[in-house]
This record gives C-alpha cells, structure tokens and sequence, in this order.
C-alpha cells in the first residue's frame, strides 16, 4: 500500500488539495491518503509528499491536473518531475528553522492520537504527571517562555499567579481568535498537530490546578474547529480528559476585539464581547469571576517541548529575555510566503531578505509591518533591527503575534494609516471614548491630510490624538492602533505632503 500524503489544512484546500486528493484515488492505485497539516511553505501548497523507502518526496504545487502526469513519472516512487522538491525537510526553506513547536507540524497525521505519541507526543505531559506543583511550575519559569500573544509577559508568572490564588474553580482559556492580518500560525498548528494543544492545556491545568478549559477559536476557522474536536475526543479517549481535566472548543462571532482577553472572556460568559477595566487581572478574577489562566496558542504549544525536554533546551536559544523560538509569519507581497519557526535574535532584513526572498513583484521593498494591522512600519533603514522583544520596543515597534506584512515601492503610506484608524473604527467595541471617538476622527482627519487640506496642521493633530489613543484607551486595540499612524508618518513623511504639492501645482 503506498501511503501519500495531501495537505488537507485551509491553505492547501484553497489551493485546490481537496481535488488533488480525489484525482489521486481516481487514479486506481492502491492508496493510503492522509489529510496532514501544511509544512508552513504556502507558495508550494499544495504540497503532496509520497512515502518512500528513502523518505518522504515532496512535490508542489500540484494541481489536480498534475496528478495525471505525475504518476506517469513515477510520484509512487518518487519520480522525478519538474514539481519534484525531493524530501521536504532538506529544502532550504524548512532545513534553515529550528522548529520546536512546529516541529510534529505537517508529520503526522492530525486526527490520530496513535500517530502524535509515535513521534514523540505525551512526553511532556507524562514528566508533569511525575512532579509536584511548585516543580512544574518552577520549570515552566525556568524556560523563559513568554507569552507568544503580544505583550510578552511570563508565561511562569501569570500561572503561578492562579496556582496561588484560592478559588473553588479555575480555568484554563486559550486564546485562538487569530484575527490579526497576516498571521496564521494558530491556524497552521491547530490543523496540524492539535493534539499539541490539547496536550498544553493539560499540563496547564496540572500547573495551575485548573479543572476545565476552553479553546476560544475564531468563527472564520472552520477547519479549524474541526480538527480541535475530533483531537478533544481522541484525547478523551485515551485518558487525557474527563477526569480531573476536561476542556471543548467555542467559537467567536467574528469581533477582532474578542482578541482581548477580556473581552473573550466576556463572549465566553455569553455577553457581548467588551473589554473589561482592569484591576482585577484575569488571573484573580476571570472567567465566571474565578481565577484564570489565559494564553494564546503559541504559548501553550510551547509547553509540551519545555517539559519533554527540559526548560534549558528552551531557554538555550533566544535572545537576551526573549527564550526559544517564534514562529514567524511571512505574507504579503513577498516572494516565499508561510511559516518561519526560528530562535529570537534573527534581523528583519534577513526574513525578510534571506528567507522570503524579497517581493514577489520583483519590485524594492518599501515597508514593512510586524505584529498585525496595529503594527508599526518598518523601513529597510531598520531592517538590522533583531527579531526581539526589546529590540522591537526599542525601534516603535512590535513584535505582536509575529506577523511580517511586506510591500514594495506602489503602497501610498498615507491611506494605508488611514487604514488602521479605519480598522479601529470599524472593530472597536465602543466602550471607551478615546478608541471609539478617536479613531472615527483620525479617519476625518487622515482625509484631509490626503486632500491636501492644511497637512502639518492636520499632522499635529493627528499627533495628539494618537498620543490621546495611546495613554486612554481601555485596552490594546485603541491603545496600538497609533504604532502604525505615527510609524508611516515618522518613516515615510513624504507621503503625506503629496496632496498639498498637488494642488499647490494646479
């Protein structure tokens, strides 16, 4: 029986792995296909791998009018063709990372709990088991994780925190509502290698003494879902779950503010999803007014690698406070786009440059955005700046989700900060004046600066406002959207002169 393997996460369904898949069996061979994640190169989706006595033989991007070709050039062997990448962990792309959390990640097979414990799954949550809660938690700090969410903030901490708050309940939420544009790694890891997840969340819970859990997930993830619950079931079945820790899935209604925590927390309670004023701190009083532990998916897949293999191969990697590796995602207009799995420390440039391989227009690189639509731009003058938490903050910047947003030398800055007080305008929740009203006023008054109505009047305004947003707002969503306003104008002021020098020529 030969085994073949087709992609079947939401990237390489909607490039076609779907029909790849039915042209395959239509073939008449005798096959075995399995629906694993994606690898992380999307420029090469869909990526089909055949099982050989040599390895595993990629081959993309297959249509499904390939197939027909490629049998006839021995794919079941691993034939050569045009398409023919050889095995996929020796190209340059994936054999350049050092993947931990995406290390099992288009591997195994997502749906078979049997197959994630076959290459190494369980391992992690089996040492837990065998320590005490001050041990693990002690661990957990030893490694140096921070929270791969945004803010960085200890991962250790915040969960020793809820250990030692006392409650009748606590709760483990992980945050999977991935709305920022240009990230995808949630999505890649939950369709991937769930069971990942489902293990985190477990050995957080030991952590914490947590008794449920839930993954909060985005409504625009269906595949998503999916394969979150059939891992939940895969698991409960083979004991992880419904003992003294059980967990489901819920998903949003498509609010980008929901990425708050407290606003999640308020849709997980079935109320509008608003952003609550802190103190109280998740931590004291979360979910159902009960101590909460709330993480993102990155962090929490991060620590089944930490317990299997102890916090000082984590934290050997990194750079200065920022331990272990970041999942990197490279999008927009650039040649190489997906996932890039690598220790903190590594330039922008070299992302950008030596990993993604430039624009995919062939056109100079321009700017670019890190941490999603609420991210500073960076010009190629800052593309030395190391992939760092510190470095970042130190630049205006962000590194947010670790989302890379690329564009060449057409983009018009000045609409695209119009854009970001747009988005704001368009996904704030309402509930504070600063993000409700700013960003309505921003969009007035990045108008007129495109008009060419009174620039560096409306510019100083546009500055305090931002300052204003900045300071006053209730949560991140008004508090961030600034970082790309006032990066655009600090790099690129120029644009947002043109209209004045428009009309000063008619």
């Amino acid at each position: 029986m030969i085994t073949v393997y087709v992609p079947g996460d939401a990237v390489a369904v909607a490039c076609g792995a779907d029909e790849v898949a039915a042209a395959l069996l239509a073939t008449g061979a005798e096959l075995t296909i399995v629906r694993n994640g994606s690898r992380g190169m999307h420029w090469l989706e869909p990526l089909v791998e055949v099982a050989t006595p040599d390895g595993r033989i990629g081959y993309g991007p297959v249509g499904a009018a390939d197939v027909e070709g490629l049998v006839a050039a021995g794919l079941f062997e691993g034939g050569a063709h045009p398409l023919r990448i050889g095995r996929p962990e020796q190209h340059p792309f994936l054999a350049s990372q050092q993947r931990m959390t995406f290390a099992r990640c288009g591997i195994v097979d997502p749906a078979r709990i049997d197959d994630y414990i076959a290459h190494g799954g369980g391992a992690g949550l089996e040492r837990a088991r065998g320590l005490g809660p001050t041990e693990r938690i002690d661990l957990v700090k030893a490694s140096g994780l921070r929270g791969r969410g945004g803010a960085g903030f200890p991962t250790g901490i915040k969960w020793d925190t809820v250990a030692l708050a006392e409650a009748p309940r606590k709760y483990i939420v992980c945050n999977a509502d991935e709305g920022d544009s240009g990230t995808f790694a949630d999505r890649m890891i939950m369709e991937g290698d769930p069971f990942l997840l489902v293990e985190g969340m477990v050995i957080a819970g030991l952590c914490v003494g947590a008794s449920y859990g839930y993954i909060y997930i985005r409504s625009e993830y269906p595949h998503a879902v999916r394969a979150m619950q059939i891992a939940i079931a895969g698991a409960r079945g083979r004991g992880w779950l419904g003992g003294e820790f059980d967990m489901e899935v819920r998903v949003g209604a498509g609010a980008y503010v929901c990425g708050e925590e407290t606003a999640l927390l308020e849709s997980l309670e079935g109320k509008r999803g608003q952003v609550r004023a802190k103190p109280p701190l998740p931590a004291h009083k979360g979910l159902f007014g009960m101590p909460t532990v709330i993480n993102n998916v990155l962090s929490l897949t991060a620590v089944p690698h930490i317990f299997a293999d102890g916090p000082e191969v984590y934290a050997s990697v990194g750079l200065g406070r920022s331990r272990g590796t970041m999942p990197v995602q490279l999008a927009g207009n650039i040649r190489r786009g997906g996932l890039y799995e690598t220790p903190f420390g590594i330039t922008l440039g070299e992302l950008v440059n030596a990993v993604g391989g430039g624009t995919a227009s062939g056109r100079p690189i321009y700017a670019v955005q890190v941490g999603g639509p609420l991210g500073a731009y960076f010009p190629p003058s800052l593309f030395e700046t190391p992939f760092d938490y510190e470095a970042f903050t130190a630049a205006g910047g962000l590194i947010g989700h670790g989302g890379i947003t690329v564009f060449d030398d057409t983009v018009d800055m000045a609409r695209m900060a119009r854009f970001a007080f747009e988005f704001c305008a368009a996904e704030s929740c309402g509930k504070c004046t600063p993000c409700r009203i700013g960003a309505t006023r921003g969009v007035e008054t990045m108008d007129k600066i495109i008009a060419g109505d009174r620039p560096e009047q409306n510019l100083e305004l546009i500055a305090d406002l931002a300052e204003t947003m900045k300071f006053g707002s209730l949560c991140a969503l008004g508090g961030f959207t600034p970082y790309p306003v006032t990066s655009a104008i600090t790099h690129f002021p120029e644009h947002f002169t043109r209209g004045a020098l428009a009309l000063a020529a008619e």
